[in-house]
């Protein structure tokens, strides 16, 4: 199964690939269903790809994902609206394929981003410890769990009891959560600092500076290229996306 990373690269290919629909509808509207609510475009209801009614289960997702549509103004361009992309591809694909998605979401407590450490210089040393250790310790308070650090990028095994307190607590998610936290995994390289944002430990920005420490503390050292803002800027919209459906 592919990665949410590389989804993502290929949404944007297909969406640069071929030209944008125009806008067809006037108006757009949240109602009610029996499964939750829905998105109507001039009263038709929103459909995924795969021609399922798009329904999530709570009104405020809703609202966000119509404010997406709404915000389309001559031409439908899905590279501005993450939401609906990512509540499509909880629908059609997620939903029918949870346990291997949490499967994925597991496999990152192996090796995730906040066990491994720079040896310098001394200040990126100090902002890897700032923004990591509270996580990794809430980690070991919320779920019992005891990751290992080291320095550099050489393997490191974890204990293998840490893989079931984990697994229960991503087995508990429905699939709007799990697709949430499974996207946030992937853009961050950490399913703890996923989970520390569905716990409600950290907020969704400050989960994305931790994930970022060691390439803004680069930024800091030799400036940001154009090309490489962007496509941050396009993740990060990702990832509010993923937030928000991840905390409900």
């Amino acid at each position: 199964m592919a990665s949410r990373g590389e989804e993502i690269d290929a949404s944007v290919r297909r969406a640069n690939a071929a030209p944008l629909p125009k806008r067809f509808y006037a108006d757009v509207a949240v109602r009610a269903h029996a499964n939750g609510f829905g998105v109507v475009l001039d009263g038709k209801p929103i459909r995924t790809p795969g021609k399922a009614e798009l329904v999530v289960p709570h009104r405020n997702v809703a609202e966000s994902i119509a404010a997406e549509w709404r915000a389309q103004v001559a031409v439908i361009d899905p590279k501005s609206m993450p939401l609906t992309r990512l509540v499509n591809s909880t629908i059609d694909g997620v939903a029918g394929k949870l346990s291997e998605v949490a499967a994925d979401c597991l496999r990152y407590a192996g090796s995730d981003l906040l066990c491994y450490r720079a040896d310098g210089p001394a200040k990126l040393v100090a902002l890897q410890a700032k923004h990591w250790d509270p996580v990794l310790a809430w980690a070991q308070a919320e779920f019992g769990c005891r990751f290992k650090t080291a320095v550099g990028v050489g393997y490191v095994e974890q204990p293998k009891a840490n893989a079931a307190p984990l697994a229960d607590a991503i087995g508990k998610l429905d699939a709007f959560q799990l697709a949430g936290l499974q996207s946030m995994t992937t853009l961050m390289g950490s399913v703890l600092l996923a989970l520390a944002v569905q716990y409600g430990q950290l907020g969704a920005a400050a989960a994305w500076a931790a994930a970022h420490v060691d390439e803004d503390f680069q930024i800091g050292q030799w400036g940001e290229d154009a090309e490489a803002r962007s496509r941050r800027e396009f993740r990060w919209a990702d990832m509010q996306a993923a937030a928000l459906l991840v905390r409900k």
